[in-house]
């Protein structure tokens, strides 16, 4: 999405959520930066978690993203948004 990320995935036993996004956050913003020949913050410091309850709510999460850019207008289907998992 051109505003925001949407991300899902298996968090490591022992491994804390917030160090995790850090380090995402941190590597991303580096690339994103050079690439755009700028410096400076890049992501908003805060960022919204979602427990997966069971393997249901973990599908309909995973259907959600993939569709989110077709909902917001930026394509026709999942498969067309570059930078989806559904192509």
């Amino acid at each position: 999405m051109p505003t925001h990320v949407h991300v899902l995935m298996l968090q490591e036993s022992g491994v804390a959520l917030g160090k995790v996004v850090h380090g995402w956050k941190s590597f991303t913003a580096l690339k994103a930066n050079a690439r755009l020949y700028r410096s400076g913050p890049f992501w908003a410091r805060e960022y919204f978690d979602r427990a997966m309850r069971d393997e249901r709510h973990a599908e309909t999460a995973f259907n959600y993203i993939e569709a989110n850019p077709v909902k917001a207008g930026l394509c026709a289907t999942p498969e067309d948004w570059l930078w989806s998992s559904a192509g």
